[in-house]
């Protein structure tokens, strides 16, 4: 049998790749190469023509035939020619004419010019002209991700290059940074991750959408070691940082959706077709960028269902889109899809009616019935109130009330009419709800029985599934679940303190455990003024995939508190949920999932059970190299099965896919601090709770120590000696004041004055807020408002346009300015005790700042320009980031009330306070460290 080279149409050659052990085809006129064997060219038709095929069944027996190679005559030749302005030094210009399509080289040049900005031109997402601070507006812009992040496919030339000796793949740039002398520059976190740089015709989609956006799934490092020990070398932790379903704001892409049902996975590992598949045999079947199995195309990939005529597969979502969904058919259901259940438990004691959080509460639900989600009209609720008994009611045109005394053994009074559809009983239900404050006015009962309640609303829905909202004012105090006060100032800052941190009851998990199975998720809202044991109630959502909010010292009295509460909770309300979900991450071969951080329960080995997932709910996953890896790139894929909540079965897929590297300086050079953040902040939590919290605190400082001493070692001149210098790669020079933020926080703050409370719910935001969220909650955004610049606080072309970011340190504050400073959680306005009284009278309204009176406050707009640009910043910072939180504003005064100051002040995080180092002493402690290991 003669080989492929003695078979080849004239103008290819093939040269034996020994790596591969198999041939590579090389179109000698172009440089052009490929792994599939080529046949020889015919000129395409024009785009519009469309294969003599007129019906399915036609279609079905006579199936379109694509060319090896995964060429296809798609494009025309002006769309798929590369510049004829440009011929790469050293090769002939290509010949004119069409040419065949192919997939992640066509239009790349198109796509290239829209990406490439003019020479001098500032980036459209800079707010400020370049010679000025600039500040990249928001957090995640998705198209400035697309131009800097996102490069699906690879330059034409890059092939050529490849053949010239030069490399097919364009190499990752290492640049060193002293960090001892380049102070953190805050606009460095706005910067998109290191750039993805797959090699050629790794991607069969020219779409800009092939690769996953960061905001959706990202990975610590962008280009992954082959081996183990290439990646314990490095000491960088291998971890995905998901978002799956992350909102959307104005101007954002809805995720795509395959609506008929036809989907292609793998026969072996299940993978679902992406944009880095190869298809083989003219097109009629498909080889797994996973595991390399071959697998039949369906039938109907090229069908269009819904003109009832042939479709073109490459327009198809899930070949050029990374993040897509699938309508499930019905062998992906194990039940018909459940409504959207929501079922409210409501503290009605004495403390609960007196703080105002049932007024609030009853007339938040109230006002947002029309927001919860019910397209399909089968969402159904239920409300149940508790104080030491369980108050049920019957919602109909004649509603009741049934009170249940007898908490030991929970019973449902009249199962059959507790549990309503939305839309049928709105009427009643609006009635209900206006009359439930009034109801429980005078009630003077002391206590909780929120564990029995709990149990009721469990039997309420267990057969469905749904969410339980909980709003409770008090620490559960008789029946199943109840705890003691065990905060204990003495133990604070100690090494007992975390046992604070961890249940105190088995109920909790157990109770989560069974609620998970019953596809029943639990929102937590805590309103206590004083201890509620947090940590033990933070179990029931971190097990069911819901969420914990905390207002503490709740007084609805205060505008500001009844404000934020019922902002948050509408949202939440309002909030579209996945429910009976379940999530796996596939990886290439080589690739394993070995630990999970977030808020689920692990069902198997590899299965994350998540009863409804909420929006904007982070998970970390990290990952181990178990054999070394041979491809030029690997693929990541997460699938989330669920049903949404207007009753439809879906998929979610998100597939990231990187290249591999045996060079240690790209993996430094891709490393990406963000995700190796967000993972450490995962990280510590759990080892705060299953060690301590010093234990939590050193590993977090170890690492960032192994990160430097194995950069020290490998990648500078310095090797095991001591150095005057401390370095890391220019794409990590923020990770050790991320660290220090971190380790500054009030999740793991060396501290005996945190309450366990505060403490534990700095800990529940840890481990779920996304890093959009998360990276401002610990090291946060400071501004200078009194003389920002002139553009600043007024609309550009991307919105309200905001002051460049500070440098954390009181160095900054001067005692005749207005600064801002936010953490995603709070905002603090800090007035300087000079400050002029025109600017109190501008931006407060009052004549000067002996008036002026720190705390909570709402600041007035007021008729001057000034105040506008204030607030217009401060609603700015509210709206930009993804999630439901809405910050309180506080105005610190700087010789105001001692504890605020404090407080204000520990978010400049660069300065020393208490026990904890300034940034320099950080940095010296770190080259200490480092010289010495």
């Amino acid at each position: 049998m003669s080989s492929p080279a003695q078979q080849l149409p004239p103008g290819w050659a093939a040269e034996w790749n020994p790596e591969h052990q198999r041939y590579l085809f090389i179109e000698t006129a172009t440089g052009h190469t490929q792994w599939e064997h080529p046949i020889a060219q015919q000129q395409p038709p024009e785009p519009s023509t469309s294969p003599p095929v007129t019906t399915a069944a036609q279609s079905h027996h006579k199936r379109r035939q694509y060319a090896a190679g995964q060429t296809q005559a798609y494009y025309g030749a002006a769309e798929a020619a590369p510049d004829p302005g440009y011929v790469a030094p050293g090769l002939q210009p290509q010949p004119a004419g069409g040419q065949l399509f192919t997939p992640g080289l066509a239009a790349e040049n198109q796509f290239q010019s829209q990406q490439t900005q003019a020479p001098g031109q500032p980036h459209p997402y800079f707010t400020q002209p370049l010679e000025q601070p600039t500040y990249l507006e928001p957090y995640d812009q998705q198209q400035q991700q697309r131009s800097n992040y996102v490069q699906p496919g690879v330059d034409a030339l890059a092939g050529q290059f490849g053949q010239m000796g030069m490399g097919g793949q364009k190499q990752f740039q290492l640049y060193t940074t002293n960090l001892l002398t380049s102070p953190p520059d805050p606009h460095e976190l706005f910067k998109p991750p290191p750039e993805i740089r797959l090699p050629p015709n790794a991607c069969i989609s020219p779409s800009p959408y092939a690769n996953a956006e960061p905001s959706y799934q990202r990975c610590t490092i962008n280009a992954i070691p082959t081996t183990s020990s290439l990646l314990n070398k490095a000491k960088i932790p291998l971890a995905l940082v998901l978002t799956p379903y992350r909102s959307l704001k104005d101007g954002d892409d809805a995720v795509p959706v395959v609506t008929d049902t036809v989907i292609a996975r793998c026969r072996r590992c299940r993978t679902y077709i992406n944009p880095y598949v190869q298809f083989i045999d003219g097109g009629n079947r498909w080889r797994c960028c996973m595991c390399n199995m071959s697998n039949e195309v369906p039938q109907l990939f090229d069908w269009d269902q819904a003109t009832n005529q042939p479709g073109d597969r490459w327009q198809r979502a899930e070949l050029n889109h990374s993040i897509v969904e699938f309508v499930a058919p019905t062998e992906y259901m194990v039940r018909p899809p459940q409504p959207a259940v929501y079922v409210f438990l409501i503290d009605v004691s004495h403390s609960a009616v007196q703080s105002g959080m049932v007024a609030t509460a009853t007339r938040t639900i109230l006002e947002n019935l029309g927001r919860i989600p019910d397209e399909d009209g089968r969402t159904k609720v239920a409300l149940i109130c508790y104080d030491t008994s369980l108050y049920f009611f019957s919602i109909s045109a004649e509603s009741s009330m049934l009170v249940v005394s007898d908490i030991e053994d929970v019973f449902l009074p009249k199962p059959t009419d507790l549990l309503v559809n939305l839309a049928e009983c709105r009427a009643p239900l609006e009635s209900l709800l206006g009359r439930i404050n009034d109801m429980f006015r005078e009630n003077s009962i002391i206590g909780s029985a929120m564990g029995p309640a709990l149990q009721a609303g469990y039997k309420l829905m267990s057969a469905i599934g749904g969410k339980l909202v909980v709003l409770s004012s008090s620490l559960p105090s008789v029946g199943a679940g109840a705890l003691k006060n065990r905060e204990d100032p003495k133990i604070l800052g100690t090494a007992k303190e975390s046992g604070l941190l961890q249940a105190a009851s088995p109920f909790y998990k157990t109770f989560a455990i069974d609620c998970s199975r019953a596809q029943v998720s639990v929102d937590m809202f805590l309103f206590s003024q004083v201890y509620q044991d947090v940590a033990s109630l933070s179990h029931l959502p971190h097990y069911t995939s819901g969420q914990t909010y905390y207002y503490p010292a709740f007084n609805a009295a205060r505008p500001e508190d009844a404000l934020k509460f019922a902002r948050e909770f509408g949202d939440v309300l309002a909030m579209p949920i996945m429910l009976e979900a379940v999530m796996r991450v596939r990886a290439s071969r080589g690739l394993r999932m070995s630990s999970f951080h977030g808020n689920f329960f692990v069902r198997s080995t590899d299965l994350l059970a998540m009863p409804a997932v909420p929006q904007d709910q982070s998970y970390a996953i990290e990952i181990q190299i178990e054999e070394t890896i041979t491809t030029p790139f690997v693929v990541f894929q997460t699938a989330v099965l669920h049903t949404t909540c207007y009753g439809e079965r879906r998929i979610r897929v998100v597939t990231l896919a990187l290249p591999t590297t045996t060079n240690l300086s790209e993996v430094f050079a891709s490393a990406d601090q963000i995700a190796i953040a967000t993972l450490l902040a995962n990280k510590a939590v759990e080892r705060s709770l299953t060690h301590k919290l010093e234990d939590a605190r050193d590993f977090v400082h170890q690492k960032l120590v192994d990160i430097l001493v194995a950069y020290k070692s490998s990648m500078t001149s310095g090797g095991a000696g001591a150095s005057a210098q401390l370095a890391i790669s220019d794409n990590l020079k923020m990770l050790p004041v991320l660290v220090l933020g971190l380790l500054k926080n009030v999740g793991l703050r060396q501290s005996g004055q945190i309450p366990p409370d505060i403490r534990a719910y700095a800990q529940a935001m840890l481990t779920s807020l996304p890093s959009q969220l998360l990276i401002p909650y610990i090291y946060p955004v400071f501004y200078s408002l009194h003389d920002m610049p002139p553009e600043a606080g007024t609309v550009g072309e991307s919105g309200v346009i905001m002051p460049p970011p500070l440098p954390l340190s009181s160095e900054r504050l001067q005692r005749y300015g207005l600064f801002l400073i936010e953490d995603g959680q709070t905002i603090f306005l800090w007035v300087g005790r000079d400050a002029v009284p025109q600017l109190i009278m501008d931006v407060f309204d009052l004549p000067s700042y002996d008036v002026l009176r720190g705390g909570k406050i709402t600041l007035p707009v007021l008729e001057n320009p000034f105040s506008q640009r204030v607030n217009a910043v401060i609603q700015k910072t509210r709206e930009m980031r993804r999630g439901v939180y809405y910050p309180h504003l506080y105005v610190v005064k700087e010789d105001g009330e001692p504890a605020l100051r404090l407080w204000a002040l520990s978010a400049l995080i660069h300065d020393r306070a208490d026990m904890l180092p300034s940034y320099q002493m950080f940095l010296t402690s770190l080259k200490e460290k480092v010289n010495s290991t």
